[in-house]
């Protein structure tokens, strides 16, 4: 999923509070301002593009905008995809609590600030929000305009519509506005309109454009009043006017109730029990469940994380769909009971090609998506390719069909998908040494024969032959079943350094077929049990894992691989912990354990993982070791459905060793 080859220090501002209904996708900085907006893909036609999306509120006559001068509490109503905000400003007698949703339905994003004023003289208030968009991801050719008939402002270009109005004080329609330019020459923009608390009204403003509304919520001395505003999104204005209508009739109220109810319903599908996990490994769990769902599209597309701030990296985000990303998401799902990963399973059958494998990425409509990685290099031709990705997509489909037995999917999919990636693992391979051909490594920094490909290709193959022998294609079933044995084979011999007492991270041929290692301790090693290679108490298991708990601390997690450079904070830092790489370990002591009390350090990296997520519970890609700050993409899914993996991983350990003394039957059963 990264591209890095040298240090590089990048400094951004992680997002938080990710709501979505897999169409329309809205997530937020650290100061509350919106900075991410997609439709009608989760990931694809982002329409801000990381610029603020401010808001602000003028109090008798002191105007501020929300930013870092400000207390913000940033939170989720508990088991939803609802916010639970708190603000507060020294200069302001208020109480201030904010909630927002996306509608689980329909593509409407609402934000509703309820204000109690509790000084004893009544006071005005009036609020600002300000939309900086790039529709269709850049800021050129757009319309802001007033729709007097609407009382509201509209945004357009080309098919994409977004009509902004709200309710206050009892009326439907906005108190005040304007538009104006942005980005363009010395312009700073409409939101400066706003700053002396008395809104300009121009009507209508084109090119790279941004816009203002405000709404006025008078309060007497201790009164409480509320203020919705919303967004509507469509392709068409006769969309868009139709979704403003729907909240005129049923009131915007409404739909924040049953998009909470219909969050909790989802999350209740498969409940554990309140006594089972300390409550913040608990709640955590529950989070990481609706934030992976956050980012699945109803195509199927499964998105690594939308953070537009990585663009200062390499003008490229993490926005797509990694066919290894999506997969061990879409387990992850699997496992907590949730049969959310059909879809993507269903597409997977759609973009593999025809020769049997998976390209680097694809964008959340299913598109082939940015590459880094060549068809040429040094002269030669190359497969660009990831082949763990293939892999993952089997052995994942594998466990699902373990845990649903959805025989019509499996149907489905048997030879579009099943044989025709199998059948590539098999093909691309060295038929001397049994291992996979060159490909991209995990980290997408180097290609070679990798240890965790390796791991996953042996995966891919047992889960093709059990599908092949429930299928009837025995014979088929036994040639994937010998390419496994042998590729363990080669494992045993080209890849585990008997003198390191370790795996290779990766092996190399020199042009005169000589064997390069590559030695360095590497936190992905930890394929080489979870994935069936090898048993997790065998020796070679035991060793390389002890070496990367003993090399690869640090700040209490574990980093990828000494001197890891992306975005480490100095040369002499070994690199930042990771959430995935950290659960790794802690997958690894689950897997050994042999009694109740084994499972402890396991639950203390939990506890670590829980203790480092943002107070909202969202999981970023790595942290800061000494500030615990998060760094990189943030919410990154991949690291939440590790946290999903590791917990129920932990669960089914637990009901085996957890027994009654007298009656010998487990005191916890996971279903």
């Amino acid at each position: 999923m990264l591209k890095t080859n040298r240090f590089k220090v990048v400094l951004s501002m992680p997002r938080d509070l990710p709501i979505s209904n897999g169409s329309l996708f809205v997530s937020f900085d650290k100061e509350y301002r919106i900075r991410e907006l997609c439709f009608p893909f989760v990931g694809e036609e982002n329409h801000v593009e990381g610029e603020l999306c401010r808001f602000g509120m003028l109090v008798g006559g002191n105007f501020e905008w929300v930013d870092d001068t400000w207390n913000i509490e940033r939170r989720y109503l508990d088991d939803t995809l609802v916010t639970a905000v708190s603000l507060s400003h020294p200069s302001f007698p208020l109480k201030i609590e904010a909630t927002d949703c996306v509608d689980f339905e329909e593509n409407i994003y609402f934000k509703k600030m309820t204000l109690t004023n509790c000084s004893e003289d009544s006071i005005f208030c009036r609020l600002f929000f300000c939309h900086d968009f790039h529709i269709l991801g850049n800021d050129i050719g757009d319309t802001a305009e007033f729709r007097p008939d609407s009382s509201a402002i509209l945004h357009y270009k080309k098919d994409r519509y977004f009509l902004i109005s709200g309710y206050a004080n009892g009326k439907y329609g906005i108190d005040s506005f304007t538009t104006g330019n942005i980005h363009t020459g010395a312009l700073e923009g409409s939101w400066k309109d706003a700053e002396d608390g008395v809104l300009s009204e121009n009507p209508i403003t084109q090119g790279s454009v941004d816009s203002v509304i405000a709404l006025d919520l008078p309060l007497l001395a201790k009164e409480t009043k509320s203020a919705t505003y919303w967004i509507a999104c469509g392709k068409t204005w006769e969309e868009v006017k139709r979704l403003h209508l729907l909240v005129k009739k049923r009131g915007p109220d409404s739909f924040f109730l049953r998009t909470q109810n219909y969050w909790k319903l989802w999350l209740d599908q498969d409940p554990i029990p309140q006594d089972v996990l300390p409550p913040p490994i608990s709640a955590l769990y529950r989070k990481s469940l609706l934030i992976a769902r956050a980012h699945m599209n109803p195509g199927g597309s499964i998105i690594a994380g939308v953070d537009s701030d990585v663009m200062q990296f390499n003008r490229d985000t993490y926005s797509y769909m990694w066919p290894r990303d999506g997969s061990l998401i879409a387990h992850a799902l699997d496992l907590a009971g949730y049969n959310s990963s059909a879809a993507f399973y269903k597409l997977c059958g759609h973009l593999i090609e025809k020769e049997g494998y998976f390209l680097h990425k694809y964008n959340p409509s299913g598109s082939l998506a940015s590459s880094w990685h060549p068809w040429f290099k040094e002269q030669k031709k190359q497969l660009p390719i990831q082949e763990d990705g293939t892999a993952l997509i089997l052995w994942a489909l594998g466990r699902h069909f373990t845990i649903f037995h959805d025989i019509e999917l499996m149907r489905l999919l048997y030879d579009s998908l099943i044989k025709k990636g199998a059948d590539f693992l098999m093909t691309y391979r060295n038929l001397d040494t049994g291992l996979p051909l060159p490909s991209y490594d995990l980290w997408e920094e180097r290609r070679g024969i990798l240890t965790f490909t390796t791991a996953t290709v042996f995966g891919g193959l047992v889960a093709a032959a059990r599908f092949a022998e429930a299928f009837g294609d025995t014979s088929l079933a036994s040639e994937y079943r010998e390419g496994a044995a042998l590729m363990r084979k080669g494992m045993d011999k080209y890849l585990y350094l008997t003198k390191q007492k370790r795996f290779a991270r990766m092996i190399t041929f020199d042009p005169q077929g000589k064997i390069e290692v590559d030695d360095t301790v590497d936190a992905s090693l930890y394929a080489t049990f979870a994935f069936g290679a090898y048993a997790p108490d065998e020796e070679q298991v035991r060793s390389t894992m002890a070496q990367i708990e003993e090399n690869l601390q640090n700040g209490g997690g574990i980093i990828r691989y000494p001197k890891d450079p992306y975005y480490r904070s100095s040369e002499n830092s070994p690199g930042n912990p990771w959430f995935i790489t950290t659960l790794w370990l802690a997958q690894y002591k689950i897997a050994i354990a042999k009694e109740k009390k084994d499972l402890q350090v396991a639950l203390s990296l939990l506890e670590w993982v829980a203790s480092h997520a943002l107070p909202s519970g969202v999981l970023a890609e790595q942290i800061d070791p000494e500030t615990h700050a998060p760094l990189s993409v943030s919410p990154l899914t991949w690291s939440h459905a590790a946290y999903v993996i590791t917990i129920e991983q932990y669960l089914q350990k637990l009901s085996q060793l957890d027994i009654c003394p007298t009656c010998r039957r487990p005191l916890f059963l996971r279903s």
